[in-house]
């Protein structure tokens, strides 16, 4: 199998790395499907909930051989988000939904850039719950907002897409019981933007980023660190892809398989036709 780790200037080499498991192309015809920001998994990587960037949430189960690679994505279900008046959030500025979460209570959380915010949602069917809106911050700009959320216990954790400037950290905030927080900042490398986070079982802090180069396309690379109360430590760069090796890579889940830990990606097509979706699975490996 295909080991891939690159070493940043500063980091130390990591501890782990990765090993390719597969890659599966997802395809349905409702025109509310493509465009998927947001993944999250059950612990044993059976059952998926994905979201579009158009607030679509998807469930369903997975159908997989007896390597543990992907061979059927069943879809059970889909839903239309709602605003907090009930109605169905238009594409755009109020529906641009970027990173979606689920508690161990089942809630469904998911985060907006555009009008930037963290939505709470009861059930696929729901009205969004009150929730106090964040602290404005520089980086709250047009399709540079919250993207990758992450949960542990009754933290939802955000990064934005980008930080203030190329030269400064991506802060991590924090929501609890209705209120807003900051636990550290990440080390930003230029180009490189963060798209989705997870926390893996092993209690690690798991960020996808993407570099898009134009007619080359889209590369992706997946840091894990140790979040402190002093901040992040421990930073690994597991993978990084070459640009066209995968899709648009845009939503991340991590799990253990009963071997390893698993990361399973999706990628956001942008309802383009020269796009796909698909789904790219890693195994850690210590």
């Amino acid at each position: 199998m295909l080991s891939l780790f690159v070493i940043a200037a500063g980091v130390p080499a990591p501890a782990a790395s990765l090993d390719y498991v597969g890659t599966f192309v997802w395809r349905d015809g409702d025109d509310s499907f493509g465009g998927f920001s947001g993944l999250e998994l059950s612990k044993d990587g059976t059952r998926f909930h994905a979201l579009t960037d158009r607030a679509h949430l998807y469930w369903g189960s997975i159908d997989r051989d007896s390597q543990g690679v992907i061979r059927a994505m069943n879809i059970a279900g889909r839903a239309h988000l709602k605003d907090r008046q009930g109605d169905p959030l238009p594409p755009g500025y109020h529906g641009d939904s970027e990173g979606l979460a689920i508690g161990e209570d089942g809630r469904i959380w998911v985060s907006f850039e555009g009008f930037d915010r963290i939505a709470l949602y009861e059930n696929p069917d729901a009205p969004a719950a009150r929730r106090r809106l964040p602290p404005k911050q520089p980086w709250m700009r047009i399709n540079s907002g919250m993207e990758a959320i992450a949960i542990r216990g009754d933290t939802v954790y955000a990064v934005p897409e980008r930080s203030a400037r190329e030269d400064q950290p991506f802060p991590i905030l924090t929501f609890r019981d209705n209120q807003w927080g900051q636990a550290g900042e990440i080390r930003r490398d230029p180009r490189w933007l963060a798209v989705d986070a997870d926390f893996g079982p092993d209690g690690w802090f798991y960020l996808l980023e993407r570099d898009f180069r134009g007619i080359l396309g889209f590369a992706s690379r997946v840091r894990r660190m140790q979040l402190t109360d002093e901040g992040p430590v421990n930073e690994e760069i597991l993978l990084t892809t070459r640009p066209l090796q995968y899709d648009n890579l845009e939503g991340l889940a991590v799990w253990h398989d009963g071997q390893g830990i698993r990361l399973t990606m999706i990628s956001d097509d942008n309802f383009l036709a020269l796009q796909r979706t698909e789904l790219v699975e890693y195994r850690l490996r210590d």
